[in-house]
């Protein structure tokens, strides 16, 4: 099979479906059986991005680790509290990362976005800052959701608030990316 990218709907539907899937499983179950439900369809999901492009992004293999192990540690020591975390632990990771890169002048979010858009460098920056800032906010976020209020009602922050709010983040980001464009030339391809 040859390896190609997955439609922007397909994508959304391999990050969200396993949220969508924890969700719907804790509303008739409980947290436990939620999370290793969680755990096969990220599974799942990631085999398939896996098998059709032939690659596996780093923020999907990075999400897909950290739900592994706190997961797994929800469901071994039966407690709760790791599944609530995990967020904040992706998102600490992804702005460290991406403030890592900026520290060592590697635009890591370059390799990320470049095959969807070209930017100058400085665009490259501001939209890198941007997003470190963001994943900071949505780790304070989650701290303050999940330690002061019910399980359930965090849950659905993940799903209705924090996956809106990532969306409409991005949309956000149209102006700085419309901006610090870099038009191709004829002839001149995107890598």
């Amino acid at each position: 099979m040859t390896p190609r990218r997955l439609s922007p709907l397909a994508r959304t539907a391999l990050d969200l479906g396993p949220l969508v899937v924890f969700f719907g499983v804790l509303l008739k179950t409980n947290v436990f059986i939620a999370t290793g439900v969680f755990m096969a369809a990220m599974a799942v999901g990631v085999a398939f991005g896996y098998y059709k492009e032939r690659r596996l992004s780093p923020m999907a293999a990075i999400s897909f680790a950290v739900v592994l192990v706190f997961g797994g540690l929800t469901i071994w020591l039966h407690n709760d509290l790791f599944i609530k975390i995990k967020p904040t632990i992706i998102y600490l990771i992804f702005a460290t990362i991406l403030a890592g890169g900026l520290a060592t002048r590697r635009s890591l979010i370059k390799n990320l976005f470049d095959h969807a858009f070209q930017l100058d460098e400085e665009g490259w920056r501001l939209l890198t800052w941007r997003w470190v800032f963001f994943f900071l906010a949505m780790a304070a976020a989650n701290e303050i959701v999940w330690r002061n209020f019910s399980l359930q009602i965090w849950a659905g922050y993940k799903l209705f608030g924090a996956i809106p709010a990532t969306f409409l983040f991005a949309l956000a980001q149209a102006p700085l990316i419309l901006k610090h464009n870099i038009e191709e030339t004829p002839g001149e391809t995107k890598s």
